[in-house]
Parts: structure tokens; sequence; C-alpha cells
């Protein structure tokens, strides 16, 4: 294996690796998705995964260094910011899998606001992998049906695979059903169907989880092996975890990153629970571009149509979630737009009591972690309290 270092990391060929690499990407779900494939594959195999979220191409080239001859498989996070960015992953570790979870409206500031754009930046994946490789598309993203047609195919040759769970595909789930804080479904497998089962809340989830079954089948391992290391993935901080920090007073903190497609998955999971207030605290979304409004406004206006009983908005942008709730016809007495957390944190005192769930969403820079915080701290000592 040649590993990067010196003026090697300057050469225009990939670093040549003894073994499969399996590249994630997309607007949403890359980390958990790249952490269900690992869990999965690490039933079989000595795998290398990025840990956390570490997908810029710094990280990359650390990787490369870090992937030794003890490694089987190697599982990354491909981010991108700009144009350009994938095909420069490529350059650095060349993958022969590669996964696109999806198309949505992260980051599209960046490529001109144009959401077709950024479907055309995602898809230099594809068009710089290894071009006999395999490539895994989720075809309930209208985007992602058109990536196995020209221009985004280029000189790939190698395979498409597509999972699905409204539209048909290779690997089709049904039979969704909520247990406890997972979902069951089945998932058919060369014309049979198995039975999975997944310990995270959301739908967009069994989507995630489709992709690492998909991957992990084609790398060989056997479907005992997927059922069991999917049922043994653990969700990362920070990402719809959900917590019961009093008498049934529960916090989802959803709080790492934060596009519309997000946002509306975490609402649905909020919607989930079996509990007497449910109360949405939504901040800012960043690096939306044109985008802004609009994507600010489709969040409020989703939120009216769930079950959510109080809605605050929290940022520079967050008056048009405000706005776009309102005008969809959420009681306006109960959309509250903060400008600080110290104010937030203050009129969310009073809510803070039995049978209320919260949800914590926001981007990363917001800190909105810091909300979690006050939450489960106050929760805590008021359930001491009333011992």
């Amino acid at each position: 294996m040649r590993r990067l270092g010196g003026k090697r990391a300057k050469a225009k060929q990939p670093v040549q690796l003894h073994l499969p690499v399996v590249a994630v990407t997309g607007s949403a779900g890359k980390t958990t998705t790249k952490e269900m494939i690992a869990s999965i594959l690490s039933t079989q195999f000595t795998i290398y995964k990025s840990r956390g979220n570490r997908n810029y191409l710094g990280n990359l080239k650390a990787h490369a260094q870090q992937i030794g001859p003890e490694h089987q498989v190697a599982v990354l996070e491909y981010g991108l910011l700009y144009k350009g960015d994938l095909t420069r992953h490529c350059r650095i570790i060349q993958p022969g899998y590669a996964v696109i979870t999806n198309i949505g409206s992260a980051h599209v500031g960046n490529v001109g606001s144009d959401i077709r754009a950024l479907a055309m930046a995602k898809s230099e994946l594809i068009r710089a992998m290894d071009p006999k490789g395999k490539v895994f598309l989720n075809v309930d993203c209208s985007y992602s049906r058109e990536f196995t047609q020209q221009p985004f195919r280029g000189r790939f040759q190698g395979e498409f695979f597509t999972i699905g769970i409204k539209h048909q595909a290779d690997y089709q789930a049904s039979g969704l059903k909520r247990e406890g804080d997972g979902i069951r479904f089945h998932c058919s497998i060369d014309g049979e169907r198995f039975p999975f089962f997944v310990p995270v809340r959301g739908e967009h989830n069994v989507s995630n989880a489709l992709l690492a079954i998909a991957v992990s089948h084609q790398l060989g391992v056997p479907v005992s092996g997927i059922e069991k290391g999917l049922r043994q993935f653990q969700p990362q901080n920070r990402r719809l975890t959900t917590m019961n920090v009093g008498p049934n007073v529960n916090v989802i903190d959803d709080t790492y990153s934060s596009n519309p497609q997000a946002v509306k998955a975490a609402l649905d999971v909020l919607e989930e629970l079996e509990t007497g207030t449910r109360i949405a605290i939504l901040g800012s979304m960043l690096e939306m571009g044109r985008y802004t409004v609009p994507g600010h406004s489709f969040v409020g206006k989703y939120a009216c149509r769930k079950q959510v009983d109080y809605l605050y908005a929290l940022g520079k942008h967050a008056r048009y979630i405000a706005a776009g709730a309102i005008r969809a016809g959420f009681p306006p007495e109960r959309v509250i737009l903060c400008r600080s957390k110290k104010q937030l944190h203050r009129m969310l005192h009073e809510h803070i009591r039995p049978d209320t769930s919260f949800l914590v969403k926001g981007s990363h820079r917001l800190r909105m972690n810091r909300t979690v915080d006050f939450l489960c701290r106050k929760a805590s000592a008021i359930s001491e309290q009333n011992g």
C-alpha cells in the first residue's frame, strides 16, 4: 500500500489501497448511513471507518495514512461544500463502492442556490470513482433516480443498485412498524423477504438502513450478519438522540446539523412520541443562499402539519420559519421567535413539566446543544424536587 507523505501527498493518482473502499455522501444521513454500514461489516471484517463526520479533504489524507494491512474494508464519509470537492476526494482515495443517501438543500448556497447544480456536484462521486465499481442510490429521491442516466453517469461503466420504501427498488422495504425506540421492517434480497430491526426512530432511518443492507450484501455479508450488525447499531450523539430526562419528559437532541429535509425528518420523530405536549425548537439553517427564505418557510409550513403544540424559532433566519408556520395556520400565540438563547431558555422554563417532549434542531454553529443541556438540567432538577 502506498501512503501519503511528503511529496507523494501532491500526486495526482489516488492512493492504491489493498482493500474495498466504501464512500458515503449525500445531503442528509451520511454519518448515520456510514455508521450503519460499519456496524454490519464489522461482524465479518476488520474495518477502518472515518470517525464522526470527519469528511473533508484534509481528513481523507489522514485516513489514507492510517489505513493499514490489517484492515479488510474501509468505510469513509466524503463531504461536499463546493463543486469539485468529491472529485478531489476521489483523487486522494478512489472508492469502488459509492453511496449517495439523497439530494436535498444542505450547502445549496455554495453552488449557486441551485439544487440541480448540487445534484451534479454530488454525481462527481460516480464519475470519479472506480469506473467498474458499484453505486447505491435511494430511488425515493427524485434526483437520485436520474443518476443512472447521462449526464450524471459520465465514464462510469459499473453497476447501480437501488433502495426504496415508496418506489420499486432492488432492495425494497415493506411492512414498516414502530417498536419501542426503533423500527421493524422487511427487505427484499434476491427475491426473498427478510425481517430486520433498526434501533432508531424515523422512516428516513429505514432508508439509511437499506443502503447499509445493500452495500453489505454486495460485499458478501450473509443476511444473518446484516441483521445482527444492524441491530447492534448505535446512533451518534446529537443526531436524533432521544433522552428521557424526567417523568415522561423527553428531549430529542438533533443539534449537529440542519437542512429542510433533516428538520422534516426530526419533526416526524417528534410526532411519533406518545406524549401530551410536543414542543419544537428550531434554529436557523446555514449555507442555503437564495433558498434561505423558501427553505425556512417550508419548515414552518411542515411544522403546522404535524402534531406540534408550540414552535420556538431561534436565529437570524428563524423569522421565516415562524412566518411560514403562521401563514399555514399555526396558532400565532404558540409561535415564539427568540433573539437569543437566554430569552429562549427563560421562555422554555415554564414548559418543563411531565408529559412533554422537546425537539431541539439547528445547525452546529448555533450551538443549540446548550439548549439541550439546559432542558436536561432543569428537568432533572424539577424531578428531584418533586421526589
